[in-house]
C-alpha cells in the first residue's frame, strides 16, 4: 500500500505517527510478499533487513514517553484477520531453519532455552501490528500508537528481537563458512531441560541452506 493511500495528503511526513505507521506498513507488506515464495533465494536476508527496520520503529516507540489513549476503553477493531495461510507459507519457505532455541527472558536466572519457530514469531508480530493498523486507518492515531507501544513491550518487541537473532545467526553461519550444528528434530511441541539439546532430524549443513535460501559464503 502506498503512502498516498495510507495517509491523507495533509499529514506531515516528519510526524512521529506517520513515520511509525510507514515503517509498520512496510514490514507488513514485505513479509506478506516474502511468504508468497516467489523469491526464495533472498528470503532470509530480506527478512533480516525487514525485522531490523521494524525494530527501529519499536525502539522509537519504546523510548517515547507513555502514550495515553483518548478513550478509556479500546474501540472494537473487529475480527482479527486469519494468519494461518501466512504462517504455513512461511514455515514451508523457512523449513530448514524455521525452528530455533530461545531464552524467553535473559534477566530470569536459570531459565532453560525453549524452542520457537520463525514462522510463528513473524505471524505473531504481524497480528499485533495489524491490530494497531486498524485503529490508525480508522483515524484513531493515538489509539494505534498506544497499542503499538503497549504490545511492543508486552509481546512483539521481544518476539521480533528473538527472530532477528535467529535470522542473523543463519546468515552469519553461512557467510562465515560455519555449518550449523545438528538440529535433530528440535520442535516447539517439546520442552527443553538444562541438558544438551537432543536432536533427531539430521544435520542441516551449509550446502542445504545455500541453494534454497540464496546465502553465499564470505569471499576471501
Amino acid at each position: 500500500m502506498s503512502d498516498a493511500t495510507l495517509h491523507s495528503a495533509t499529514q506531515d511526513p516528519d510526524d512521529f505517527a506517520v513515520q511509525i505507521a510507514d515503517q509498520i506498513e512496510s514490514f507488513l507488506v514485505a513479509v506478506t510478499e516474502v511468504a508468497k515464495g516467489d523469491e526464495p533465494d533472498s528470503a532470509v536476508p530480506f527478512l533480516l533487513l525487514e525485522v531490523s527496520q521494524l525494530l527501529l520503529a519499536g525502539g522509537r516507540l519504546g523510548a517515547h514517553e507513555d502514550i495515553v489513549p483518548d478513550e478509556r476503553y479500546e474501540p472494537d477493531p473487529g475480527p482479527e484477520p486469519d494468519v494461518d495461510d501466512l504462517r504455513e507459507n512461511l514455515a514451508r519457505l523457512l523449513e530448514p531453519i524455521d525452528v530455533y532455541s530461545e531464552v524467553f527472558d535473559p534477566y530470569e536466572p536459570r531459565k532453560a532455552p525453549v524452542p520457537a519457530r520463525i514462522s510463528d514469531d513473524l505471524t505473531d508480530v504481524i497480528t499485533d501490528l495489524r491490530h494497531g493498523m486498524v485503529h490508525y486507518r480508522a483515524g484513531r492515531t493515538t489509539e494505534a500508537l498506544w497499542w503499538w507501544q503497549f504490545s511492543y513491550f508486552s509481546n512483539w518487541g521481544g518476539t521480533a528481537s528473538a527472530t532477528l537473532r535467529a535470522l542473523q545467526s543463519v546468515v552469519a553461519h553461512v557467510r562465515l563458512n560455519q555449518p550449523l550444528e545438528e538440529l535433530d528434530g528440535l520442535d516447539t511441541d517439546q520442552g527443553l531441560g538444562d541438558d544438551t539439546l537432543e536432536f533427531e532430524a539430521g544435520r542441516v549443513m551449509e550446502q542445504e541452506i545455500l541453494g534454497p535460501l540464496g546465502l553465499g559464503p564470505a569471499k576471501n
